[in-house]
C-alpha cells in the first residue's frame, strides 16, 4: 500500500483469519444444525471442534487488527460498530464452549449447545456487513465490490492465495480436533460406566456385636 508502507501487509493474515472466523462458525451452525436432526455425536463433535477453531481465529482477527489499526487510526481499539459486533461474536461463541462443560451428559450437552450453536450465526452476517449498514473507522469491503474488486490484482491474488491456504489448514485442523474429540468423547463415556473397585472399597467397619470378649 502505497500509504500505509509494510503494515499493510497484516492485511494478508487478518483478512484471512476473519474469513476462517466466518467459515468456522458457519460449520457449527451446520454441526448443530444436523444434530437436532440426526442427533449423532458425530455432528455434535463438528460443530465444537469447529466453534474452537474459530474462535482461535476470530482472536488472532481481532489481534491483528489491533496492531494494523495503532499505525493506520492512531488507537489500539475503538467502539467501531465493527470491532463491537466483532468482539460480541467471539464472547458468545466462548460462552458456547462454556456451555459444554456444564455436563458430562454428552447428548444433553450435544442439545443444549446445539441451540446456541444455530442460532448465533445471526452475528456473521452482523459483522461482516457492519460497514455498509453504520458508518464506521473500518473500511468497506474491497473484495466483494458490487461492480469489481476495490484492489489491484496482484495484492487480490497473493491475498486470495493467503485465503486458500487459511482454509486448507482449517480443513486439517478439523480433521485433528474431531479425533480428539471422538476420544475424549470415548474416555468419559468409559469413566461414567466404570464399576472397578475402588481402593478400599473391600474394607468394612468392625461388628460391635457380642460385647467385648
Amino acid at each position: 500500500d502505497a500509504i500505509q508502507g509494510q503494515v499493510s501487509r497484516i492485511m494478508y493474515v487478518h483478512v484471512p483469519s476473519a474469513w476462517l472466523a466466518f467459515l468456522a462458525f458457519g460449520v457449527t451452525m451446520l454441526g448443530s444444525a444436523m444434530y437436532v436432526w440426526k442427533k449423532s455425536l458425530f455432528w455434535d463433535r463438528i460443530a465444537a471442534s469447529s466453534a474452537e477453531i474459530g474462535v482461535l481465529f476470530t482472536i488472532m482477527a481481532l489481534g491483528l487488527g489491533m496492531i494494523w489499526a495503532k499505525p493506520t487510526w492512531g488507537v489500539w481499539w475503538t467502539w467501531d460498530a465493527r470491532l463491537t459486533l466483532t468482539a460480541i461474536m467471539l464472547f458468545v461463541y466462548i460462552g458456547y464452549l462454556a456451555l459444554r462443560r456444564t455436563t458430562d451428559d454428552l447428548h444433553a450437552r450435544a442439545r443444549r449447545s446445539s441451540i446456541l450453536g444455530i442460532l448465533a450465526i445471526v452475528q456473521v452476517p452482523l459483522v461482516h456487513f457492519s460497514v455498509i449498514w453504520w458508518r464506521t473507522l473500518h473500511q468497506p469491503p474491497s473484495v466483494f465490490e458490487p461492480a469489481s474488486p476495490d484492489i489491484d490484482t496482484p495484492m487480490l491474488a497473493t491475498l486470495l492465495l493467503a485465503v486458500a491456504m487459511f482454509t486448507v489448514m482449517y480443513g486439517a485442523m478439523m480433521i485433528k480436533r474431531i479425533e480428539l474429540a471422538r476420544l475424549e468423547d470415548e474416555l468419559l463415556e468409559r469413566e461414567q460406566v466404570d464399576d472397578s473397585v475402588v481402593a478400599g472399597e473391600a474394607v468394612t467397619a468392625p461388628s460391635l456385636e457380642g460385647g467385648v470378649a
